[in-house]
């Protein structure tokens, strides 16, 4: 896949690390990866219109931590800007079974703790370029 053909996926996150695990993963896949910080985007020092315009991303993976319940909320809030319409989202987590149980069940948390999780990250964004768009 070259640049003029890959697919381009927004990787939120709030742990730079992992946010380099995750994104040199995706980029050796084929994949185009942009990056932003969740708490950049909740502060406003990353303007979530603009970025997604620019890069225009399918598909979002967002990272889920601690406090699961409130950064849910948030995530949701992201996840339904008019400007998210037509994209996927795959959540990851430190902690599946914590955000797993904060979530519930209609959604799927991957969980990422080391370079060693990042194949099953791919897959899911391989799979959720395939999904149809649900809003």
């Amino acid at each position: 896949m070259n640049a003029a053909t890959a697919e381009v996926v927004a990787l939120f996150n709030t742990n730079p690390d992992m946010l380099d695990i995750v994104r040199l993963g995706l980029e050796k896949a084929g994949f185009i990866a942009v990056v932003g910080h969740v708490h950049d985007i909740r502060t406003g020092a990353l303007d979530l219109g603009p970025f997604i315009e620019q890069h225009h991303p399918k598909v979002i993976v967002y990272d889920l931590v601690m406090p699961y319940d409130r950064n849910w909320e948030f995530m949701k809030h992201v996840r339904e800007n008019p400007i998210m319409n037509g994209r996927q989202f795959v959540i990851t987590t430190p902690n599946q079974r914590a955000a797993q149980a904060v979530v519930g069940r209609d959604e799927q948390v991957h969980e990422v703790v080391s370079d060693e999780d990042v194949d099953a990250i791919i897959l899911a964004v391989r799979e959720a370029f395939k999904a149809r768009p649900t809003r």
